[in-house]
C-alpha cells in the first residue's frame, strides 16, 4: 500500500495542512490490520451527522467501495480505486456529475478519502509483467481502515445518544402525564389553591418542547416538568396533611371539652395578650414550630409576595400559594422547602419564602439558605422575627411591633 508519501491534488484543487497530516497518518497504520469494509462503511453511516456527511456522500462513498473488490481492506493491499466520473455515477444512483464532484470533495474533507491524482489527473492503474498492479491513481480507501475504531466508537456514541432521548422522551410523555391529570383532578375536585397559575406554567413547559427533539432540549424540559410535578404531589401533600391536622384537632378539642370541661376553662388564657405570652413561653428549641405573625404584618415586610399571587394576597392559603411559585423561581428544590415546612410549619416556610424573595439581590443560593434556616431552627437557633423587624425597618415601617 502506498502510505509512505504525500501527493498534492491536481489542478486548481488547492492543498491544504490538514490534508497532509491525514496523508501522513496513513503511513501509521498498525502491520497487519484489517476491517470489513462494509461493518466501516455503516459505522460511518451510523456517524454520519458527527462527520458531517450528508446521504448522498455516503452514496458516493459506498459506490467507490463497490469498485474494491474485496471485503475486507487489508493494511499491506492495494486500497486505491480508479473509476471514472461516469461509473462512479452510475452506482451512485444516476447522481449528477455536478452533484458528484460535490460530494466526493466532502468525502475528501471529511477524511474518509485522499485523492491520488496522476500527473495529468486521470484515474488509472499501471500493472507490472505478472499482471499486478504496480502504481494506481484514483481514490485511497486507506482512511476508512485507518479510522476503524474511531467510526466505530462514533457510532456507538450514536446509538447510545438515541436511546438516552428515547428514555428521556418516554420520560417526559409520563411526568407530562402525571402534572396534567395530577392538576386536572384537583381542579376538578375543587382543591385549595391556585392550580391555574400551575396549569399556566404546564402549558408554557409543553409549549416549549422542541419539535426536533435534542437530548439537550428534552432533557431541559424534562428537568423543570418534573420540579412541577414534585410541587403539585407537594401541594397535594401540603393540603393532605392540613386536612389530616384539622381533623385531629377536632377530635382532640372535643375529647377534652367532654371529658375535663373545667380544667380546660381554668386553664383558657383571658386575654389575647396572655395568650401571646404563652404560646412564646411554651415553646421550646427543636421541639415544636415558631409561633405565627400576622399576615398583615408579614405583608408589609415582604410586600415583593403579593406580585406572585394572581388575585392578591388575602389569606394565609393565598401566601402559601404564591410561596410555592417563588420557590421554584428561586431554585429552591421541593425537598428543601418540604423540611423547612415540617420544621417552621407550612405559614412560616412560606414566611420564609417570602423573606428571602426581599433580600435575593444578596442571596448566592436561596435553597441553600433555606435549608440553613431550617437546620438553625431545628436546633433553637433561629427566629423569624429579627428578620421581619428588620425587613420592617427596610420598608420604613420600624414602628411596627412582629407581635
Amino acid at each position: 500500500m502506498q502510505t509512505g508519501s504525500v501527493t498534492t491534488p491536481f489542478g486548481r484543487r488547492p492543498m491544504t495542512l490538514a490534508l497532509v497530516r491525514r496523508q501522513a497518518a496513513l503511513a501509521e497504520i498498525k502491520r497487519g490490520k484489517t476491517a470489513d469494509k462494509w461493518k466501516v462503511f455503516r459505522d460511518a453511516s451510523m456517524a454520519r451527522e458527527l462527520l458531517g456527511v450528508q446521504s448522498n456522500s455516503l452514496a458516493v462513498l459506498d459506490a467507490l467501495l463497490s469498485f474494491y473488490p474485496e471485503n475486507e481492506l487489508r493494511q499491506d493491499a492495494q486500497l486505491i480505486v480508479f473509476p471514472s466520473n461516469a461509473q462512479l455515477a452510475l452506482r451512485a444512483h444516476a447522481m449528477a456529475g455536478a452533484t458528484l464532484r460535490r460530494h466526493i470533495a466532502v468525502l475528501v474533507e471529511t477524511g474518509l478519502i485522499v485523492r491520488k491524482d496522476s500527473a495529468n489527473g486521470k484515474r488509472y492503474a499501471r500493472k507490472n509483467g505478472d499482471g499486478e498492479i504496480e502504481s494506481a491513481f484514483g481514490f485511497d480507501l486507506s482512511p476508512l481502515l485507518a479510522r476503524a475504531e474511531e467510526l466505530a466508537m462514533l457510532a456507538q456514541q450514536v446509538t447510545a445518544d438515541r436511546a438516552a432521548l428515547r428514555r428521556a422522551k418516554e420520560s417526559l410523555t409520563i411526568c407530562r402525564r402525571d402534572v396534567r391529570k395530577l392538576i386536572t383532578a384537583a381542579m376538578e375536585e375543587g382543591a385549595d389553591g391556585d392550580w391555574r397559575s400551575l396549569e399556566d406554567v404546564y402549558v408554557a413547559l409543553v409549549g416549549r418542547i422542541p419539535r426536533v427533539p435534542t437530548i439537550s432540549g428534552i432533557a431541559a424540559v424534562l428537568d423543570e416538568m418534573q420540579m412541577l410535578r414534585e410541587e403539585v404531589l407537594n401541594r397535594l401533600e401540603i393540603l393532605g396533611n392540613s386536612e389530616n391536622n384539622s381533623t385531629n384537632d377536632a377530635h382532640s378539642e372535643q375529647h377534652i371539652q367532654n371529658s375535663k370541661p373545667e380544667s380546660f376553662r381554668e386553664s383558657e388564657p383571658s386575654s389575647e395578650n396572655e395568650q401571646g405570652a404563652k404560646l412564646s413561653s411554651s415553646h421550646q428549641p427543636g421541639n415544636e414550630r415558631q409561633r405565627v405573625f400576622p399576615l398583615g404584618l408579614v405583608l408589609k415586610a415582604c410586600p415583593t409576595i403579593g406580585d406572585y399571587a394572581p388575585g392578591g394576597v388575602g389569606s394565609w392559603r393565598d401566601l402559601m400559594s404564591a410561596a410555592v411559585v417563588v420557590r421554584s423561581m428561586l431554585g429552591v428544590s421541593p425537598s428543601a422547602y418540604q423540611v423547612a415546612c415540617e420544621a417552621l410549619g407550612p405559614e412560616n416556610a412560606a414566611v420564609a419564602v417570602a423573606c428571602i424573595l426581599e433580600k435575593a439581590n444578596f442571596i448566592n443560593s436561596a435553597g441553600g439558605y433555606l435549608r440553613d434556616l431550617t437546620r438553625r431552627s431545628e436546633r433553637g437557633e433561629f427566629s423569624l422575627e429579627p428578620m421581619i423587624m428588620a425587613l420592617l425597618r427596610a420598608n420604613g415601617h420600624g414602628n411596627l411591633k412582629a407581635g
